[in-house]
């Protein structure tokens, strides 16, 4: 019976510990500006739509962007635009930057 109280709060520290440490990083947004077509976003964090086409990315964060080729960050990943690249496109919808 001891046995089994011990095991069982060891398993609800090592959930307390894993939550603590994932909880802050959620709140992590790129810092920078990322470009899409013209359309500037300070310090971006989640997706971003591609309105027109021939489109224009310009990842100027410390943060990997992913080109989507469907709307709301959907469909496969066109691209990886990495810091102080640009990317064009004439086939993707959508940006997610973490």
């Amino acid at each position: 019976m001891m046995r089994r109280r011990m095991v069982m709060a060891l398993g609800a520290l090592a959930a307390g510990v894993t939550l603590a440490v994932a909880v802050p990083g959620s709140a992590y947004a790129a810092e920078g500006v990322l470009a899409v077509n013209g359309n500037e976003y300070e310090n971006p964090s989640g997706c971003y739509s591609i309105d027109w086409f021939p489109s224009s990315v310009t990842n100027n964060t410390d943060a990997i962007a992913e080109v989507h080729s469907g709307p709301n960050c959907t469909g496969q990943v066109e691209w990886l635009v990495y810091p102080g690249e640009t990317y064009y496109t004439e086939t993707a919808q959508s940006v997610f930057v973490l």
